[in-house]
């Protein structure tokens, strides 16, 4: 009896992602790091690609990775399609998503971003995908659909460079941030029957261009967790998974009450350490969330430290004792402890859209023009090399395998030993 008891909790809470496994948007801790050793520092259009797939059309999820298969979203003529890809660099299949066209936005960059925006989550056996135009769906990894729903009904989706929410999975359950001008809801579903367990409403200050949010939930997990934590709308908070009840609330991170203020970079989610970003050269916010209850001030000491430095897009990653933050060429260091800088460099100038990845001592940042530079984890800035691919790179990076995978507009790309 207890063996039965052990497998059938092993069922319904899915397979564990181990160290060679992407499972989710920023790796199989949610924090952008990967435990592999012997990863690839120089590339290009030739060198280390092990194959690269031609893509239906543009997309800019992270894929999500699990043993001999990726998953990523992609445009397909007026459809957003999900696409099962075969670590062999082989289509497997490929399944509807949206059921009312994919859309076109024009990015500040100038460049075209779509509803095939949001990264894929997988536990080995289903696939959960999202397209901007509220489409929610379950597949299995054999590419049979299980369940599908329509965000769409907290509100018509109203944002203006598209919904880029990724899905987040822990154990059973599937949770959604659903923040844009007509809806600011979290919302929690049984993963694996697509029943809405509930919908909560997440109150956020509601000005000009604050309801527009393209930040996705993570998971906390940590001493007294775990914790739904949502960022948008001038607020970073932590909600209870039961009920979706509000915990914490971080507070001041739009000072001046701008009118285009909005999130895009998520924050760093580790069990002793959130850093929680803003925008537009507003703060970043350290957070000690064991115990954190209530108003999250530099009077609460659950508040370790507050910076006048934030990334805009990128969000933060942290090695060790030290976090590092991203721009569009400017790259600091800062103590984990302090906040405090300890050192700042200039990565290659571009649009940075991607979240860095970590790996083998080694951080991966990557630009929009296909440029990654890759540094030195450590507490001085180290440029080790720089790689071009002759693509174009909304998408974070996955680590998985001894590779990396990047979801290009034109390609797929696996780079790594041949």
């Amino acid at each position: 009896m207890i063996w039965i008891r052990i497998f059938l909790v092993a069922f319904v809470c899915g397979a564990v992602a181990n160290a060679g496994e992407w499972p989710q948007w920023r790796g199989p801790k949610n924090d952008g790091h990967s435990a592999e050793k012997d990863l690839p520092a120089e590339w290009d259009a030739e060198k280390n690609i092990v194959w690269k797939l031609k893509m239906p059309g543009i997309g800019a999820g992270t894929p999500a990775v699990w043993g001999d298969k990726v998953f990523v979203t992609s445009v397909d003529g007026d459809d957003v399609v999900t696409i099962c890809v075969g670590t062999d660099g082989k289509e497997k299949w490929k399944a509807k998503l949206s059921n009312t066209g994919a859309k076109r936005y024009k990015n500040p960059s100038g460049a075209d971003v779509s509803d095939a925006s949001a990264s894929c989550s997988t536990d080995g056996k289903h696939v959960w995908a999202f397209a901007g135009n509220g489409s929610l769906a379950c597949f299995t990894v054999d590419g049979a659909l299980v369940w599908a729903t329509d965000v769409s009904k907290f509100g018509k989706i109203d944002i203006a460079f598209g919904a880029h929410w990724t899905p987040v999975l822990h154990k059973d359950k599937l949770y959604l941030q659903v923040m844009h001008r007509t809806a600011q809801k979290l919302v929690r579903y049984d993963a694996f029957t697509g029943k809405e367990d509930w919908a909560v409403d997440r109150a956020g200050a509601g000005k000009g261009e604050s309801p527009d949010v393209y930040a996705s939930a993570f998971i906390w997990e940590g001493q007294g967790g775990p914790l739904l934590i949502s960022h948008g709308n001038d607020f970073c908070t932590a909600h209870r998974l039961t009920d979706g009840g509000e915990v914490w609330r971080v507070q001041g991170l739009n000072p001046t009450n701008n009118r285009n203020w909005r999130f895009v970079s998520d924050p760093l989610v580790t069990p002793d350490l959130i850093v929680v970003p803003s925008c537009k050269n507003g703060p970043t916010v350290g957070v000690n969330p064991v115990g954190a209850k209530g108003d999250i001030t530099p009077d609460n000491r659950a508040e370790v430290w507050r910076i006048k430095t934030t990334p805009d897009v990128v969000s933060p990653i942290r090695v060790g004792d030290v976090i590092f933050l991203c721009g569009h060429g400017p790259f600091t260091l800062h103590d984990a402890k302090t906040g405090d800088q300890i050192a700042k460099g200039d990565i290659t100038k571009g649009y940075h859209w991607a979240n860095m990845v970590a790996g083998d001592g080694k951080i991966y940042a990557t630009s929009q023009e296909g440029v990654t530079d890759v540094l030195q984890a450590g507490r001085e800035f180290k440029k080790l090399a720089t790689n071009k691919l002759p693509d174009k790179i909304f998408g974070s990076p996955a680590i998985a395998g001894g590779r990396l995978y990047f979801r290009g507009y034109g390609f797929l790309w696996a780079i790594g030993p041949k």
